[in-house]
């Protein structure tokens, strides 16, 4: 595939630039406690998110 736009003349890569494809995401930890009331970050009081 052509390039839409070119790069300026002397332009280097950076050594951190990669062509590999992303990695596949991985599944959540489950959690000790599904019901924690910190699993968001929030906390419930009577059935209403409250965040500190």
């Amino acid at each position: 595939m052509e390039r839409a736009t070119q790069r300026p003349p002397g332009f280097k890569k950076p050594a951190n630039w990669t062509t590999d494809p992303a990695p596949e995401p991985r599944a959540p930890e489950p959690l000790d406690d599904p019901l924690d009331p910190t699993r968001f970050g929030d906390w419930e009081h009577k059935g209403i998110a409250v965040d500190f």
